[in-house]
């Protein structure tokens, strides 16, 4: 995220003139520009991944309300377990079942968006990153 000046057009005469103070603090500058970038950029990726984090949490809540339903169907099923015609109890079973299934893919779905890897500020990572790297070749 380096930022480009005009005074980067400055011709090899004029760049020699230049006196140690002034580049330092073009130097300074820079650098600090650098930072807030960053930072920004940070920033942006750290809200997103909250905002996955919110959608995850959801779902996941979402899975387990569902969850719960079922097993209260599972419970129905033994209730009317003695009922007639295709045993009520047998197709209030496979409905529990169903129900329950599609809770827990809901909850393991939420609990994937939730892990840390999901949840890293990658770019953010890389950038630094690639700054430090230029830094410590421009010191050697």
């Amino acid at each position: 995220m380096a930022t480009h000046f005009a005074s980067t057009d400055l011709d090899s005469e004029e760049r020699s003139s230049q006196s140690v103070v002034t580049l330092l603090r073009r130097l300074t500058h820079e650098l600090s520009t650098l930072l807030r970038q960053e930072i920004r950029l940070a920033a942006v990726e750290i809200s997103a991944a909250l905002k996955k984090a919110l959608t995850g949490a959801l779902a996941t809540a979402s899975g387990g309300a569902v969850l719960f339903a079922g097993v209260l169907v599972l419970l129905a099923s033994a209730v009317l377990g003695l009922a007639t015609v295709l045993p009520p109890w047998a197709s209030a079973l496979i409905v529990g079942a169903a129900v329950s299934l599609i809770g827990l893919i809901l909850v393991l779905t939420g609990a994937k968006q939730l892990k840390p890897s999901a949840l890293e500020p990658g770019r953010s990572v890389r950038s630094l990153s690639k700054d430090r790297d230029v830094l410590m070749r421009r010191e050697s």
